[in-house]
């Protein structure tokens, strides 16, 4: 599927948010935030709703590449 650059950048933003300054766990983070876009909430701790996977990768490699940028 694919997703427009305004939606991976809207949920990348989300992720630099819920993440703060850590640059560990990203990967989680990047679930947390395509969770919520999806679901229209965080995820609770067992929560085993399914995400789009392709959407969680167009935004994980965007969030790596800001990273790479800072």
């Amino acid at each position: 599927m694919q997703f427009n650059n305004k939606t991976i950048n809207s949920i990348a933003d989300r992720v630099m948010e819920i993440s703060g300054d850590s640059k560990n766990d990203i990967e989680r983070y990047c679930w947390m935030a395509v969770h919520e876009h999806k679901h229209s909430v965080m995820p609770s701790e067992y929560d085993v709703r399914e995400i789009d996977e392709d959407l969680y990768l167009a935004v994980l490699d965007l969030i790596r590449k800001r990273i790479e940028n800072e």
